[in-house]
């Protein structure tokens, strides 16, 4: 499920099992050399986490991206959420983000880091194909974290 009204209010009326969010995580890089590698991560980010969301729909709810730049990236924003997350009736937290820097958190929050993949220029098939063999990637991860 997606954060939208839409959404929300079936949200509301299943609330007992759907009890995941997906946060993704965006880096932006407003440099001149970063700005179209940041932008295909961006793409990537969106395509993948909307095929996880439609493969789990029922079971998560794929939160508004949290952009950030490299100098207002908060290091205490992702604990911070997951706490109100998890106050709101959450059960399990999944950050997502294809900038490394996020890699130091692993040990205190569920986070998937992905390599982005420029998609812009494939084919819808061979996109698909891709976003179908990087959601095996993270069928593992929100497995071990709804068994925990």
């Amino acid at each position: 499920m997606h954060f939208n009204v839409k959404d929300l209010e079936q949200f509301q009326a299943q609330k007992q099992f759907i009890d995941t969010a997906i946060v993704p995580l965006v880096h932006i890089d407003l440099t001149m050399a970063g700005m179209q590698q940041s932008g295909s991560a961006v793409d990537y980010l969106l395509s993948l986490t909307n095929f996880i969301e439609q493969q789990f729909r029922g079971r998560i709810v794929l939160l508004p991206y949290f952009s950030y730049t490299t100098t207002s990236r908060d290091n205490e924003f992702p604990s911070k959420l997951e706490e109100e997350l998890l106050e709101s009736g959450f059960k399990t937290i999944i950050f997502i983000s294809c900038d490394h820097y996020w890699q130091s958190f692993k040990d205190k929050l569920n986070i998937i880091w992905l390599p982005s993949i420029p998609l812009e220029s494939m084919d819808k098939t061979v996109k698909q194909r891709i976003l179908e063999d990087q959601l095996k990637q993270v069928v593992p991860v929100l497995t071990n974290a709804w068994n925990q």
